[in-house]
């Protein structure tokens, strides 16, 4: 039989002086692991969304950019339709102005885009509903070709939209999970907004027929 060797008592006080801090740092590192990747994910999704209404940015702005020259087609063939061509106009600089500078974090200036994007594709609605009536403007190359382009636009505003949902949905739902919604509020990841469209008619692209 092997001699059992006698517990040193030093020894033991020994080990545990020492095992207590090393469990209490390793507590803490795996806190602060878990800690950094939770958050590290909220950037990820957070400049995910954020790359996403940039897509929709350039697509509104191009849409913003096309409508002047459209009008000032529309007004040569127009003439008794100058009250629906100044409200495009005003609709048109309404919505450039809510989309300046906005982030999608901003809950209230996404509201007011939402409204004047609305706004801008109700009129617009009108405005191509009463040049019907107007073969000759139906008939101008230029306003074919820009016609075309803004229903282009319009396609890809709606599928950046999407894309840019998805993002904010993913997100949000990250950021609401326990124990990540912790780290976001110490952190500040505020909610982003979702762009919606108010009503079934601004759901579907500008779609005119101009041969």
């Amino acid at each position: 039989m092997l001699p059992i060797m006698p517990e040193n008592p030093f020894i033991l006080a020994s080990l545990s002086d020492w095992l207590m801090p090393l469990l209490i740092i390793g507590a803490i590192l795996v806190v602060l692991v878990f800690t950094v990747g939770q958050y590290n994910g909220l950037v990820k999704l957070r400049n995910r969304f954020r790359n996403a209404f940039a897509q929709i940015d350039v697509q509104l702005k191009r849409r913003h950019d096309l409508i002047p020259n459209l009008v000032e087609i529309a007004k040569k063939y127009m003439a008794h339709e100058r009250e629906t061509l100044e409200a495009v106009i005003k609709a048109r600089n309404a919505a450039e102005t809510a989309l300046s500078g906005l982030s999608p974090e901003h809950s209230g200036g996404m509201e007011k885009l939402m409204e004047a994007e609305g706004g801008l594709s109700s009129v617009m609605g009108r405005l191509f509903a009463l040049s019907e009536a107007y073969p000759d403007l139906r008939a101008n190359e230029n306003m074919k070709q820009l016609t075309e382009e803004l229903t282009s636009t319009e396609n890809k505003v709606a599928f950046a939209r999407q894309g840019y949902n998805d993002a904010v949905m993913h997100y949000n739902t990250k950021r609401e999970l326990f124990p990540t919604n912790l780290i976001a509020g110490i952190c500040n990841f505020g909610p982003a907004v979702m762009f919606e469209v108010s009503d079934e008619s601004e759901r579907e692209s500008v779609k005119v027929d101009f041969d």
